[in-house]
């Protein structure tokens, strides 16, 4: 069973970390009989209405578990590691929902909605019935991304990993048969939409980020020549020439 936990909303502009880290920290803080799978970023609105910290977006921790019995246990510890970990002065929120619970239905809907429209506190709340959602702080906004990056991953169509097996540790080249056999699919997205082979080399900028498409972890790439390909979607930089949080 997967039980999907969700942090938002737990840093501040001058922060130096992002919600991204938060939620791969939560991996040491799990149950024992508990393993995560991945950790997916999802984008929600950037609009002026919405009051984000710098790209209003949340994290979801993609949780394997033996059973629905480990949900009350996710949220203690979830609610524990925001308090221990927030920035003063964010808006944090949680929201917890195993695989099986009906309520991903409504939860789906709201993340699709969140993802193109300004939504609120209470469609949250609503879309959340039977599930687990919370704020822990300041003005609680961040219960619509908790919410809202819940039924994205959910759905499994949306956002990027940022953790995923050992994604974080890959040189600046690698094989397709490696990364395949890490549990990740290559895709390529040219125009004519070529096979690599095993041994093709991917060069990944030291950035690997596979999307979350079909429900698995997909690295698109485009072909550079003959045996190579390029791993798309490299972290921007910052204009002082740092790239830009995690």
């Amino acid at each position: 069973m997967r039980i999907f936990v969700c942090f938002d909303d737990t840093d501040t502009i001058d922060a130096d970390r992002g919600t991204g880290k938060l939620v791969r920290w939560f991996e040491h803080e799990l149950p024992r009989g508990c393993t995560l799978w991945g950790v997916v970023r999802q984008q929600l609105l950037v609009d002026p209405a919405i009051p984000y910290t710098s790209h209003n977006s949340s994290a979801c921790a993609i949780v394997e578990a033996p059973d629905a019995s480990f949900v009350p246990e996710l949220i203690r510890r979830g609610a524990e590691h925001i308090a221990r970990n927030f920035i003063e002065g964010s808006d944090p929120g949680l929201c917890v929902v195993a695989d099986d619970n009906p309520a991903l239905a409504k939860l789906v809907a709201f993340g699709k909605r969140a993802a193109i429209e300004v939504v609120t506190q209470n469609l949250a709340r609503v879309a959340a019935d039977g599930a687990h959602l919370s704020g822990h702080g300041g003005t609680n906004d961040g219960i619509i991304g908790a919410a809202a990056g819940v039924g994205l991953t959910a759905w499994g169509w949306s956002g990027r990993f940022v953790e995923f097996g050992g994604l974080r540790e890959y040189p600046a080249e690698v094989t397709v048969g490696e990364i395949e056999a890490d549990g990740m699919m290559v895709l390529p997205v040219d125009r004519n939409v070529v096979s690599p082979k095993p041994s093709d080399i991917i060069a990944t900028g030291s950035w690997l980020r596979p999307r979350l498409w079909g429900g698995r972890p997909c690295l698109p790439v485009t072909l550079e020549g003959p045996g190579r390909w390029l791993a798309i979607g490299k972290r921007p930089k910052t204009a002082e020439g740092e790239v830009a949080k995690p």
